[in-house]
């Protein structure tokens, strides 16, 4: 990492987690249930700083890597996308392609990343009802996940980028991958998801490992019985939540690999989405089963990457470009909501949609530490 990279880098997280101190420091000092309002709010705020960083690539993106001069960009090309066009003699208007691409790689990767967590909202959903967490720690939960995200992804991407720079046959297993997890999602689309709390991995594995206490304690994590500290079901919802992001990085983070190479890119377009994804969630939960064939277009979305991967090379001789991927996907994404509201979804026997329930619990016990 260079030093521009790690000064850009390094500021780009810092405005993340001030954005999140402000918001849980600041704006919800108390815990609480999240409002329609409030979660359409912070979803356009993430969206608008989302579009304002694409200007900002399409501006100054030559920043991330410190681009001076014509050699840096050949340079940066050959490495992270030889498909832009430079033009030998022509400093500029070799940057601003470069700018360009950059720009649009970005917003497409977002887009597609933001696409695949609407099905991480619905595990998280789940995760929810099937603990019985309440609904005003909801916020807490997702924001001490998101940090943990934040550097699982970190990992995931820039371990996967330096994998691809040494054998990029990897691609076309990342491309095998998403095909066959695109074809699952499909055949299971209709599948009612079930999670058993006490057969859970995680749960298992604190369990075996941790001192568990059996019961909610408000909104804390850790509680001492007896001088002996112990981790609250809280904090094991957490670490779920934690192991359910690494499940989903495992899809979404090789499809975005299919838009760019460049692992800043990938990384900043997957931190904009997950930092979506907390507003989105509280934006969607009450609205989800509206959109009942979105999971079925994220199959497609899967299949689509997993074959443009596939056949990169063949489709970027016949002309297929990243602003092509930007439009199939919008395509998939507007026919699934299109279907959604033209053709809603059935109730059941008892008139009702099948959304999931909280279950109850027993009234939470404070402890003394």
């Amino acid at each position: 990492m260079g030093s521009n990279e790690l000064v850009f880098f390094t500021s780009f997280l810092g405005f993340i987690l001030g954005m999140l101190m402000l918001d849980l420091g600041v704006f919800n000092k108390k815990e609480h249930v999240v409002s329609f309002k409030e979660a359409a709010a912070w979803s356009a705020v993430w969206v608008g700083l989302a579009l304002g960083f694409y200007f900002l690539l399409k501006t100054h993106g030559d920043l991330i890597h410190g681009v001076t001069d014509f050699a840096d960009i050949q340079a940066i090309q050959q490495q992270y996308a030889p498909h832009v066009r430079l033009y030998p003699g022509d400093f500029e208007r070799s940057l601003q392609s470069y700018r360009n691409n950059m720009s649009l790689e970005f917003i497409t990767g977002w887009l597609l990343e933001y696409a695949l967590s609407v099905d991480n909202i619905f595990v998280i959903i789940l995760i929810f009802t099937s603990f019985g967490v309440r609904e005003k720690y909801y916020k807490k939960v997702l924001f001490w996940g998101i940090l943990g995200a934040l550097l699982m992804r970190f990992v995931f991407i820039f371990a996967g980028s330096a994998l691809i720079q040494r054998a990029e046959w990897i691609l076309y297993v990342f491309g095998g991958f998403l095909v066959i997890t695109g074809v699952r999602m499909f055949i299971n689309r209709n599948d009612e998801e079930k999670i058993e709390p006490h057969q859970h991995p995680v749960v298992r594995f604190a369990s075996r490992y941790f001192a568990v206490f059996p019961r909610y304690v408000h909104d804390r994590f850790f509680v001492r019985k007896e001088g002996r500290l112990m981790l609250t079901p809280l904090f094991v919802v957490v670490l779920i939540i934690e192991f359910t992001d690494l499940v989903f990085a495992v899809d979404s983070v090789p499809a975005v690999f299919s838009v760019t190479h460049d692992p800043y890119v990938v990384f900043f377009s997957n931190i904009f989405a997950i930092m979506g994804l907390r507003s989105m969630f509280f934006f969607l939960t009450n609205v989800m089963h509206i959109f009942h064939y979105l999971k079925t277009g994220l199959a497609f979305l899967l299949v689509f990457i997993g074959v443009k991967m596939l056949g990169e090379h063949y489709l970027e001789a016949w002309g297929f470009q990243t602003v092509h991927s930007l439009y199939v996907i919008l395509a998939i994404l507007a026919t699934s909501v299109l279907a959604s509201l033209a053709f809603p979804q059935k109730k059941d026997a008892d008139g009702k949609r099948k959304t999931p329930q909280p279950k109850p619990h027993r009234d939470e016990e404070v402890m003394q530490p």
